[in-house]
This record gives C-alpha cells, sequence and structure tokens, in this order.
C-alpha cells in the first residue's frame, strides 16, 4: 500500500464507536463507491481484468460484486471523497486532484495510473505578457477554487477566482481571462485557442481509505486482498511473458540478458538438447529484448500477454 492506515491522525467524522457515519457499517462488509463518468470504464475493466464481475440493478447504481464481502454504490467522483470523507463509504476510486481540492484526510491505498491528467493554467496568446501572465490583475476560471487559489498565492499573482460548473474552457475571453483545468492530451485547450501556462499538479484515478475502516481487522483484510488483486493486474500490464529456446553452450549467455522478476524458468528439451526458458520481462524493454535474445543464440521466440502477476 502506498500509506498505511496508522501513519495519519486519527480525526475528524465519527464512527462506530461514538454512532457516526460508520454505525451502521459493524456487519463487516466494505462499502465500496465506483466512480461515474469517464473514470467509470477503465475502472470496470481493472475489475474484471482482476476476475471480479459486476452485476447492475435495474437502475444501474448498485452493482453487486462477485467477490465477497463488498456492498457497491457508483457515484461521481468528487461526492466519493466527500462520502469517504464523512465516513459512509469505506473505500473508493477518486482522482487525487479532488482529493487535494477537497484537502481531505484520506488512505491511499492504490494509484492505478489509469485516466492520467494534469490540473494547468491555459490562457489565450494574445492575453498574455512575453509568453507569460501579468502582473496587473486578473479573472481565473476554474472548478478547483481551493487549488487554484493555492496556485495563485504561490505564484504571486493579483487574481480574482471565477467559480466555473464544468465547459470552463468557454470563459476566455469574455467571463475570465484565463482558467484552470484538467487535460489529458491538451487538445480541448488547444480547440479553444488556449495555451498552458503553467502546471499546478498531476492526478491520476487511485483507490483511497477512510483511515477508521482500516482499523476493522475484518474490514482491513478483505480490502487488503482486494488491492492485491488489482494490483497484480496492474503489475501484469506492465510485462509480457517472454518463452524461447537455447542450447546449453548458450544458456548462460542468454540468462545473463534476459531480465526476470527472480530468477527465469527453465525446463530440458526433448533429447536433452537444450533448455525452454520463460521470462516475465518489462513490456516496455520487449523490442531489445528479442535482439538481444536472437544475438545470444536463443531461437523459436513466443510472447504472450500476462492477466496477473502476484509476487
Amino acid at each position: 500500500m502506498d500509506v498505511s492506515a496508522a501513519s495519519l491522525p486519527v480525526s475528524g467524522p465519527r464512527t462506530i464507536a461514538d454512532g457516526g457515519p460508520h454505525a451502521g457499517h459493524a456487519n463487516g462488509l466494505v462499502h465500496l463507491a465506483l466512480p461515474k463518468g469517464r473514470m467509470q470504464e477503465n475502472i470496470l475493466k481493472l475489475l474484471r481484468d482482476a476476475g471480479i464481475n459486476l452485476t447492475f440493478d435495474r437502475r444501474g447504481y448498485r452493482p453487486r460484486l462477485s467477490l465477497e464481502g463488498f456492498e457497491a454504490k457508483i457515484l461521481k467522483p468528487q461526492n466519493i471523497v466527500e462520502m469517504l470523507h464523512a465516513g459512509s463509504r469505506d473505500i473508493g476510486f477518486a482522482g487525487a486532484d479532488w482529493v487535494a481540492e477537497k484537502e481531505v484526510e484520506l488512505v491511499q491505498l492504490l494509484d492505478t495510473g489509469l485516466d492520467p491528467v494534469r490540473i494547468v493554467c491555459a490562457a489565450s496568446t494574445e492575453f498574455l505578457e512575453n509568453g507569460r501572465l501579468p502582473k496587473r490583475p486578473f479573472r481565473v476560471a476554474t472548478e478547483y477554487e481551493r487549488l487554484t487559489h493555492g496556485w495563485i498565492e504561490r505564484a504571486g499573482y493579483d487574481a480574482r477566482v471565477v467559480r466555473s460548473y464544468g465547459a470552463t474552457e468557454v470563459f476566455p475571453p469574455e467571463d475570465a481571462d484565463c482558467i484552470v483545468d484538467n487535460t489529458a492530451t491538451g487538445a480541448t485547450l488547444k480547440a479553444n485557442g488556449l495555451t498552458i501556462i503553467d502546471e499546478v499538479m498531476t492526478s491520476s484515478t487511485r483507490l483511497y481509505a477512510h483511515p477508521r475502516a482500516m482499523e476493522d481487522a475484518v474490514k482491513r483484510r478483505t480490502v487488503e486482498h482486494f488491492v492485491l488483486l488489482l494490483q497484480s493486474v496492474l503489475d501484469a500490464r506492465k510485462r509480457v511473458m517472454v518463452e524461447f529456446n537455447v542450447g546449453r553452450a548458450d544458456l548462460e549467455s542468454v540468462i545473463a540478458v534476459v531480465p526476470c522478476m527472480r530468477e527465469p524458468t527453465m525446463a530440458p528439451l526433448h533429447g536433452d538438447i537444450g533448455f525452454a526458458v520463460k521470462s516475465a520481462v518489462p513490456r516496455a524493454e520487449l523490442p531489445d529484448i528479442i535482439r538481444r535474445i536472437k544475438e545470444r543464440g536463443g531461437t523459436d521466440i513466443v510472447v504472450f500477454e500476462i492477466a496477473q502477476i502476484v509476487a
């Protein structure tokens, strides 16, 4: 896990012991929040790849997980952050940007790396002075009020924040001079005549927990197993399995240049003429790994996908 529950201060919302939001959670079920909107597709695929299937009710907001020990609800990511903070949800997926925006104390269990975005300041080139924001007062439109106020203070700008409720990129030039918004590729900003000037933070979809939820021994075991399943898929996506044959004389030479998690798996070939070698290698290094295997006597190279890796 990225952060231990024990490392965070225990403060904030009331829980089971004092009749707070967790009072109805004493049955041991983990109350999971799944994201609605752009994050949903990637998170549902991650769950499916981990062997966790969802069955949706008629309205589609309360799916049933094939993994025991969970009760789930689909919410907007901003609401997930609020419900986690309040304690009505034990764990949930949300963007790091909204956790930072709402300044809540949560336990980060897993950074999925999915749906990466940058929170940036963007403006039209006509508004800029020598490629920079002017020293004179200006207006910033954003959904991220707290993050934007912090950025303004750090940068020393004289700016007023205008709260937006979506479609922030259309505010300039009439209703704001620049914006602070999230972007994955910058294409939408460019299409609206805006240039990125500064980066406020980076974000991705992450799994968070209410701190007190991790103090329940039953829930903690359930959550840790859930995280293990998801992490196994994320680890597998970074690797592929390479299998090849090599003669006895070339074995050590090839093994020396093939990365592996611990040690490669080997089996003798028929007739004792060499070995079949199998190794889970980094996907990003695959082209160079194949070249090295061939150069050192490896043959019959086969590459295939890995579903999960549990170390």
